[in-house]
């Protein structure tokens, strides 16, 4: 792929477009007849778009809210992903290279939007049963 405009460069929305050449086979033997047959095909559409949009905004608030969109365009992929199997559409072995690219693809969202949000507090997450480790220790 020639680059020519920016987000071309990140390795999210390259990802993304590989996701769409892997899925295309797998909705063109799927009839339009499902529902989920339309929206996966708008989903996985939208992860792509929304990195685009996204990264061309000047503010860092304006592209965590466009990167989070693309975000959950990628969870709800990988749940139509889910649904196919489940209706016996695709055998559930077919999704694996899928959810993982969507894995990955969430994962460098994320990542980009905590870079963009370098000024927002983060708390440590507590693991189950860390509070009362902490009382023990009180005593």
């Amino acid at each position: 792929m020639t680059i020519i405009f920016d987000h071309e460069k990140l390795k999210a929305y390259q990802t993304a477009i590989q996701f769409i050449v892997w899925l295309q086979p797998i909705l063109e033997n799927i009839p339009r007849k499902y529902a989920v047959h339309d929206q996966l095909d708008r989903s996985s559409t939208s992860i792509a778009l929304n990195i685009a949009e996204g990264n061309g905004k000047y503010t860092g608030k304006d592209r965590c809210r466009y990167f989070d969109i693309s975000r959950g365009s990628a969870l709800e992929s990988a749940s139509a992903l889910d649904i196919f199997a489940a209706k016996g559409l695709i055998k559930q072995e077919e999704t694996s290279f899928g959810k993982e690219t969507l894995r990955e693809i969430v994962s460098m969202l994320v990542g980009l939007i905590k870079r963009q949000s370098e000024d927002r507090v983060y708390e440590e997450a507590a693991g189950y049963g860390d509070n009362e480790k902490k009382l023990e220790k009180r005593d």
